[in-house]
């Protein structure tokens, strides 16, 4: 799927930065490799998605965030970022082993 970019206002770089997260941070994520998965129990007007992926400082992280069609094509709003736990990250690591079986 092609993205016009993202869609950011005051409320979702507040609560990112919130989480010492950068929009750079979130950004580069989705110009990696990421793990992408619904999120269900928390998609209420509008889907919301769940992806696992690393800064380029090698930092693990997840973002939460909708798709937003608009005039100029199909945006990313990020709803909230932060660096993953060392327990999220190990689960993950596992996770990811597990599929590449």
């Amino acid at each position: 799927m092609e993205f016009a970019g993202f869609d950011w206002d005051h409320g979702n770089r507040t609560k990112c930065r919130k989480h010492d997260m950068s929009i750079e941070d979130v950004e580069s994520l989705f110009h990696g490799i990421l793990h992408v998965e619904p999120d269900p129990a928390h998609s209420g007007r509008e889907k919301r998605f769940k992806a696992v992926g690393k800064t380029p400082a090698g930092r693990n992280a997840l973002v939460v965030f909708t798709l937003r069609q608009q005039e100029n094509g199909m945006r990313i709003r990020p709803i909230s970022a932060r660096f993953m736990h060392r327990k999220e990250v190990e689960h993950y690591e596992k996770e990811i082993a597990r599929a590449k079986k």
